[in-house]
């Protein structure tokens, strides 16, 4: 799958970096990592160009979380009724809100690179949730300038050895989510620590 992906990067450019980064925040199944990564080595020898891919990669995100957002907005609580009729998409759905009422805007922020499994069910609960447009923009934008200049670059460095990069990248992912859901939890067991303190 891999292999037929930096195929479709390496004949189509740019086009297939934008259909995968906007797919891929409306919950489309696309190993868009693998793009990003494969899309800066194919710009490091030359095959495209950096500063494109960047920008290219960063619009398309941005939009796609736009509009999983305006879906949300326009559709509430009727269109996430009719998503969690799949218990696996009900238990994210339900993640995305629980990020979206605890955190805000800063759940929106690390479910765009940190906990990225999220995003798209996140834009989802924000847009349901009634968000202000200018909030959700400006902590989804800064969110995105980290994972598409991460990938990219990763891959514009590192592009010689792309299928191990891609492999090793892919077991990051799930380490780097792991830490960040155990960081977030100890957040929340600090914050109750001391709010008992302080009743006392």
């Amino acid at each position: 799958m891999t292999e037929t992906l930096f195929g479709y990067v390496s004949t189509y450019g740019l086009p297939v970096v934008a259909i995968s980064a906007f797919l891929s925040c409306l919950a489309v199944p696309i190993p868009t990592f693998a793009v990003m990564l494969s899309a800066g080595a194919f710009a490091a020898s030359g095959d495209l160009v950096l500063w494109q891919v960047l920008v290219c990669a960063y619009l398309a995100a941005i939009a796609g979380d736009h509009s999983g957002f305006q879906i949300g907005r326009w559709g509430g609580q009727a269109v996430i009724g009719a998503l969690e009729t799949s218990p696996s998409r009900a238990a994210m759905i339900a993640k995305a809100e629980t990020s979206v009422d605890r955190w805000g805007g800063t759940g929106v922020f690390f479910s765009t690179w940190l906990f990225a499994h999220l995003g798209p069910w996140v834009n989802l609960a924000a847009g349901a949730a009634g968000m202000p447009r200018i909030r959700f923009f400006l902590w989804d934008a800064a969110g995105e300038a980290i994972w598409v200049t991460g990938y990219v670059l990763l891959g514009f460095l590192f592009g010689s050895r792309l299928p191990e990069l891609v492999d090793l990248v892919g077991d990051w992912a799930g380490l780097i989510s792991s830490a960040g859901v155990t960081v977030a939890l100890g957040i929340i067991l600090m914050r109750a620590l001391i709010r008992r303190q302080r009743l006392r």
